[in-house]
């Protein structure tokens, strides 16, 4: 394992509460939240307080690879071998550190990433396996998990916060029903919005016959009726879906920051014409405007046949944005308090296939992090010389999502609970990669 700098981004201790911060969010609480919408009467209960108190404006976006990209034409190269196709290794600006050379723009920026090169998840399954990385585990027979979106949403959002507190981004049609993205028994409030077709949500623009009167006095009408129903109902079922139709009010005044055309064109320019780079520039415009998880969907690397035409046209194009991203987060002093991670299911086989392809691997493959709480410059764990199995610091899917939920400042062993059953966000004994973190 290479030597891992102390730099970082956030630390831990930045996300402690400060008094003044406790004071302000309790201000904040007694003068307006109950004058809102249905979803502010619970604003007080310990839940929706406890919520405003973590909020520190952090946020990750989740860049997801969807159909599992190849570790060997990424972030771990194996030149000169049987198992290592065409491409060349590049040096970085990490010394020693090489990538393949698919990724120049990468490169350039290596001592502002960290690496992870040594997973083996076990489960080569699109689906199955793409559940639990996006969960940190498998679900159980009785009881689904809910995904990291739904986790952050709670744990970092605001509770008077007007925009959504998870998006997903994923427009291709292949693999796009294998995540099954939810928010569980953490409830409505938390579930993801999902821009499939369109970086604009449906239904949110006001009609022209209604005016602005109407539509308020409506809203107000609402208001007053739910209040009513709830008074002397406590229930978590009717909180969860007050809060959430409090959020979809909320998100029709915010119309404005769906539209990618309030972007400058030279910004709009920098990311580039494909999907993929809007898609991700909407993720910073969500994150700046305080979203606290957006996960952008890039498929499909599912390279049985012809794997190394299929990567010579994605890698590149995953390298611009990922340096773009990086390079726009840091220049407007957003990468001290936005994590973002790029992986997918699994990886790719070492071994080449007769279709010239890499078919499913779970033994030994790669992510990539970078921004808030984690070291910069650092690769973490290592494969043999032909990538077939970990040879250091062998690590799960538990481990990775522990490790983004520290990052951010949320305690992996933290409990919810279902009826009196206690539920850690990992299981016992998972523990994030302490090198990894600032």
């Amino acid at each position: 394992m290479n030597p891992i700098p102390r730099q970082s981004g956030c630390r831990v201790q930045d996300h402690e509460i400060s008094r003044r911060a406790f004071l302000s969010h309790s201000l904040a609480v007694g003068s307006g939240a109950l004058l809102g919408t249905s979803g502010a009467l619970h604003a007080l209960d310990e839940d929706s307080l406890n919520a405003q108190l973590r909020s520190t404006g952090r946020s990750v976006i989740l860049l997801w690879l969807a159909g599992g990209a190849s570790q060997l034409e990424t972030w771990d190269p194996k030149p000169g071998r049987p198992t290592g196709g065409p491409y060349a290794a590049i040096p970085t600006s990490v010394p020693g550190v090489h990538i393949s050379e698919l990724m120049p723009q990468m490169a350039k920026r290596m001592h502002k990433v960290s690496v992870i090169r040594s997973l083996n998840t076990g489960d080569g399954g699109h689906g199955t396996a793409a559940e639990m990385m996006l969960r940190g585990r498998k679900n159980e027979a009785a009881l689904d998990y809910p995904d990291m979106g739904a986790i952050f949403a709670k744990e970092l959002g605001r509770a008077d916060s007007k925009v959504p507190g998870y998006v997903s981004f994923y427009s291709q049609s292949e693999g796009r029903g294998n995540t099954r993205k939810t928010s569980a028994f953490l409830g409505a409030r938390f579930a993801p919005m999902n821009l499939d077709a369109d970086m604009m949500p449906p239904n949110i623009t006001r009609l022209d016959d209604i005016s602005g009167l109407d539509h308020a006095e409506r809203a107000d009408l609402r208001d007053l009726l739910s209040a009513r129903f709830a008074r002397g109902r406590e229930n978590e079922t009717l909180k969860s879906h007050a809060a959430a139709y409090a959020r979809v009010q909320g998100l029709m005044s915010s119309e404005e920051l769906f539209d990618i055309e309030k972007e400058p064109q030279a910004i709009r320019d920098r990311y580039g014409p494909t999907l993929f780079a809007q898609q991700a520039l909407m993720a910073r415009r969500m994150v700046e405007a305080g979203v606290p998880f957006v996960r952008v969907a890039r498929a499909w690397w599912d390279s049985h046949g012809q794997n190394f035409e299929t990567h010579a046209e994605m890698v590149p194009e995953l390298d611009h944005v990922m340096a773009t991203l990086l390079d726009d987060l840091e220049q407007r002093g957003m990468l001290e308090h936005t994590l973002v991670v790029a992986m997918g299911e699994f990886g790719r086989t070492p071994r080449i296939n007769g279709s010239l392809g890499r078919d499913h691997f779970a033994s030994a493959w790669s992510a990539a992090i970078f921004g808030c709480g984690v070291q910069r410059g650092a690769v973490y764990g290592k494969t043999d010389e032909d990538g077939l199995t970990v040879a250091e610091d062998e690590v799960g899917a538990g481990e990775v999502f522990a490790t983004v939920l520290r990052a951010m400042g949320v305690d992996p062993h933290h409990e919810y609970h279902v009826g009196v059953r206690p539920i850690p966000l990992v299981n016992p004994g998972i523990e994030a990669i302490r090198p990894l973190l600032a």
